[in-house]
């Protein structure tokens, strides 16, 4: 009887935050806007929102093409001629030596002022078993994903500490960035880093008034993933299948409300939420609600994980069935 009044209060608690999501907004007007991986997915998505909200847009990705192409679909969208919104591009790799870093951030700002917020989208994925993955994937997830993110937050932050206004750091993880899964033994740890560093920066920056949002993605329709379903898989795929794909618009949307919110975590549909509820240990707490549904969920929680774990489990038996008896019939 406890486990469905639980389950119903959650559910009631739910459509009430749905409700209240609804109706949220933000506002970015004149603004300045950095986004690493602004060309492509869940990066461009968010650089439309922010230059449809007034904000100055300063892009940092590696292709050079893609980089004008955007910059003048960006500028098509300002929302208004006399704010002189400007959209600014560098063509540079995250991974890039750090005073090169640091020296394309501070151009951007010698234009468009302190960095208000700060998006960093650029990342990549590789799905593949362990044994088969190159031990060059593994160092590349970190580079990328991990130290990518470092050397970007570490050029920002003098500028965004020293104007005394606060500001906003955006960093994504994904949902296999809270638990391990099966053909990501090489991406999810990178993910992992992320909300760890996340929530050392959350601590450190407190008193500053810089809020520190991550956002958890779950499947994206984007270039990127479209490219990882190449080599991932079976067991991945049928394990991930459940959760859906959703569109970098949404993605970018959530994530904007929440951050601007001053949220420290942002997720998509009902079991991306779940999942970082169950894992989210000793995350910082931006919000009484969260925390109420939290503790109230975490044991039902747990209930539904170790069931789909056990599921898990099943979908990769008989995979492995499946192919000895491929094997024998061959």
């Amino acid at each position: 009887m406890l486990f469905y009044l639980i389950l119903f209060l959650i559910a009631i608690v739910l459509i009430v935050y749905k409700y209240l999501y609804s109706n949220k907004s933000y506002d970015l007007k004149a603004k300045h806007v950095l986004i690493t991986g602004g060309t492509k997915g869940i990066g461009y998505s968010v650089a439309v929102l922010a230059i449809e909200s007034g904000a100055n847009v300063s892009i940092i990705a590696r292709n050079a093409e893609d980089l004008e192409t955007t910059k003048m679909a960006l500028l098509k969208k300002c929302s208004s001629n006399e704010l002189k919104q400007k959209v600014l591009t560098f063509s540079l790799d995250v991974t890039s030596d750090y005073y090169d870093i640091e020296k394309t951030v501070t151009e951007a700002e010698a234009v468009c002022g302190p960095i208000n917020a700060l998006f960093c989208c650029a990342g990549t994925a590789v799905s593949l078993r362990f044994e088969e993955t190159p031990i060059d994937e593994f160092k590349r997830m970190v580079d990328i994903n991990y130290l990518g993110t470092v050397n970007v937050i570490k050029a920002c932050l003098p500028s965004m500490k020293s104007t005394g206004k606060g500001g906003n750091i955006v960093l994504f993880s994904s949902i296999a960035g809270v638990f391990g899964l099966y053909g990501y033994s090489a991406y999810s740890p990178s993910k992992f880093a992320i909300v760890g560093l996340a929530q050392c920066l959350a601590m450190e920056l407190k008193t500053y008034n810089i809020s520190v949002c991550v956002s958890y993605p779950p499947d994206t329709d984007t270039p990127g993933f479209e490219h990882e379903q190449i080599t991932k898989p079976i067991e991945t795929k049928l394990i991930s299948d459940a959760g859906g794909l959703y569109s970098p618009d949404i993605v970018a949307k959530h994530t904007m409300i929440d951050a601007m919110s001053g949220k420290f975590h942002s997720t998509v549909g009902f079991e991306s939420w779940m999942i970082r509820t169950l894992c989210c240990g000793m995350s910082p707490i931006t919000s009484t609600l969260d925390a109420v549904l939290q503790v109230l969920s975490m044991g039902l929680f747990r209930i539904v994980g170790l069931i789909f774990l056990r599921k898990c489990d099943s979908i990769i038996k008989k995979c492995s069935q499946e192919k000895q008896l491929n094997k024998k019939s061959q």
